[in-house]
């Protein structure tokens, strides 16, 4: 049996799951979610979202990879023998590999962007040109490979080292440098002229454009936000130690991970005020952090080029460190069930994960070039790829580990754990249960049928 590690601090512990819970799809995602929902009423819709959908879900996945101290899949197994509970820890292994092969490729991404910031190739471009300069280089058949085939291999030197050494050291590092980053970012952005605007959509709400729909998608993004269902938090947590506080190490993940959000906000909508840009429902996705937000940088700090250039550097050096924090995870969920399910060396296991992704990652990578003709049901290889892992993996997956947790897990169990053997109070114990029992699965259902749009709030 290969030898299982624990995070040496909590501190560690908990930057480790805050870090696999922040991504890219908070500093893109989140911001044009907030646009497209009414700004300020949105965001209230969704930390009551993250409160009742989110944190109970992430304390379940918690409970179950601490209690078992295995790995996704054999963690179902342990807890629910002989049943077709395995196959729950089974999708989520299959979810973090899937995501991250094409997760990858946006974060390759990245790190030609910060090239091209650090190079000052954005100074004097014009709102025509950065499209061009995203479909040169997205659709080119060596540089996406070349990007994506390094950041995995960065993904790998990390988790090859192991738990201690390697992820919990990094990030150590990854994450501070994240909050500097982001927080001095926020600070130039709120201080540019006519940014008001922009601060004031995220602070006033306008409850007149809530509808249905609008709870649904903070649902959704809740959902998304924390990267429940997809193997990570619960193999994070197989390492945590027994005094772990498990609630309040949820707490503390889902408000860092809501902090970033937030503040990602306070970046992008005071600089597109200031820079007299508003963000469309179209600016979502690669085309709102590789075309539109660099043409704002521009815009917004066009009486200060330096300025403009060391905004644009750090908002990329920010996309590289997020997303890292969040490929990290993604390949240890994989790397901790191959080396323990098939008892090989993590060296190996990493390895074998590694290559994986790197084959899927050419052909999602190539999708906007060479092979982006080739299509299914409309989609390109890439969206294929995204919309399977967004619409069916992580919605079901999260589904049913509310399920599990509601209805399966021993009670007793289940309050040892939360409780760390009745050494911590539980006040709320009774309402957790009911909300993993009716509330989450219901509202994820929700959620899956909202998007088929075969439900309409």
């Amino acid at each position: 049996m290969t030898h299982r590690e624990n995070f040496g601090s909590k501190l560690g512990a908990i930057l480790a799951a805050a870090g696999s819970a922040v991504g890219l799809g908070n500093i893109w995602r989140f911001p044009i979610e907030t646009g497209r929902n009414g700004g300020a009423a949105f965001i209230l819709i969704y930390l009551a979202c993250i409160i009742l959908l989110g944190m109970p879900i992430m304390m379940s996945e918690f409970l179950i990879g601490r209690h078992t101290q295995s790995n996704t899949a054999r963690a179902y197994q342990k807890l629910a023998p002989g049943t077709p509970w395995k196959w729950v820890g089974r999708l989520g292994v299959f979810t973090g590999f899937f995501i991250l092969s094409y997760y990858a490729v946006v974060a390759g991404w990245t790190i030609e962007y910060a090239i091209l910031a650090l190079g000052n190739q954005f100074s004097g471009q014009t709102a025509q040109d950065f499209p061009r300069i995203f479909t040169e280089f997205s659709s080119h058949p060596v540089k996406p490979v070349a990007w994506l085939i390094a950041f995995i291999l960065l993904t790998h030197f990390v988790v090859v080292r192991g738990v201690a050494r390697g992820i919990e050291r990094w990030s150590k590092v990854l994450m501070p440098m994240l909050f500097i980053i982001i927080a001095i970012l926020v600070v130039c952005s709120v201080s540019m002229p006519n940014a008001v605007s922009g601060i004031r959509f995220l602070l006033y709400p306008d409850f007149s454009k809530v509808d249905g729909n609008v709870v649904l998608n903070a649902m959704g993004q809740a959902f998304y936000s924390l990267s429940l269902g997809m193997g990570c938090l619960c193999t994070y947590a197989s390492y945590f130690n027994r005094k772990t506080n498990l609630m309040k190490t949820t707490a503390q993940v889902c408000v860092i991970d809501t902090l970033i959000a937030l503040m990602a906000g306070f970046i992008i909508f005071p600089a597109a005020a200031a820079a007299g840009y508003g963000l469309s429902p179209d600016d979502i996705g690669p085309s709102l952090i590789f075309i539109t937000l660099p043409n704002v940088f521009q815009q917004a700090f066009g009486g200060l080029p330096w300025l403009a250039y060391v905004f644009s550097v750090m908002f990329y050096l920010l996309l590289i460190v997020a997303a890292l924090t969040s490929t990290i995870s993604m390949h240890e969920v994989v790397t901790s069930y191959m080396a323990e399910e098939f008892n090989l060396p993590r060296r190996r296991a990493a390895l074998i994960e590694t290559s994986a992704s790197i084959l899927l990652g050419i052909f999602c990578a190539l999708s906007f070039g060479a092979l982006k003709d080739f299509k299914l049901f409309d989609k390109t290889i890439f969206d294929i790829f995204d919309w399977t892992a967004s619409n069916i993996c992580l919605p079901v997956g999260g589904m049913f580990i509310s399920i599990f947790a509601g209805w399966y897990i021993d009670r007793k169990l289940f309050r040892d754990e939360i409780t760390n053997g009745g050494t911590i109070r539980a006040p709320y114990f009774k309402a957790l249960v009911f909300i993993l029992r009716y509330i989450t699965p219901l509202a994820i259902l929700a959620i899956i049928l909202n998007q088929f749009g075969l439900f309409r709030l």
